[in-house]
């Protein structure tokens, strides 16, 4: 008996959520490993590293792109790029519901996978990690946003400004305000973070 062949690696995710809107679990399966890191991701950046938090921001995400499953319509937005834009508005609700606050990221960094650098370095990359995270804490959403989905998730501003429901004039604003204020806001802790100041 022949198995049927495993293409949910090489389909793109309007497909598979097309798969999974006609009742396919295979699909579903194959876009939660390919999707729930990223969002997961993005959540406990835009939370300020509360994982809790970010894991219910992800659950609901997660959620809410099964709940659209059915009525998908492939070709008019990239399914990353709806996805982002759930997560920035249910992150958006979530700070503004317990005000603002500050947590380290520190305590959250992800353990090291087999073949990972030697404990200095994962030190050193974890401090790192900590440094940037409390920076992007400091900036406002917006600019936290923009620069999140830029530079740590490789959008592009076309589809960073779908993604926030703004123009792309107005993401390459934000994303050089949230650059300028991250490099004033890590500004001298360069030596100590394992960087020349050279």
């Amino acid at each position: 008996m022949q198995m049927p062949l495993d293409t949910s690696r090489t389909e793109d995710d309007d497909a598979l959520l097309a798969r999974y809107g006609a009742g396919d679990p295979a699909a579903a399966r194959a876009l939660v490993l390919r999707l729930t890191p990223r969002v997961m991701a993005m959540s406990l950046r835009l939370l300020g590293g509360d994982r809790a938090e970010a894991e219910d921001l992800t659950q609901e995400a997660m959620l809410r792109l099964w709940r659209a499953a059915p009525g998908w319509r492939a070709g008019e937005a990239r399914v990353t790029t709806w996805l982002y834009r759930v997560v920035a508005n249910l992150a958006t609700d979530r700070l503004r519901v317990r005000g603002r606050r500050r947590i380290s990221a520190l305590e959250e960094a992800p353990e090291p996978e087999d073949g990972a650098p030697g404990a200095l370095a994962r030190m050193i990359e974890r401090d790192r990690m900590a440094a940037l995270d409390r920076a992007l804490a400091t900036l406002p959403e917006r600019q936290r946003l923009a620069v999140v989905l830029r530079h740590i998730e490789g959008l592009s501003n076309p589809e960073i400004a779908e993604a926030m429901g703004v123009g792309v004039e107005a993401v390459e604003s934000l994303t050089a305000r949230g650059k300028r204020a991250l490099a004033a806001a890590l500004s001298g802790q360069r030596p100590g973070l394992g960087y020349d100041e050279g």
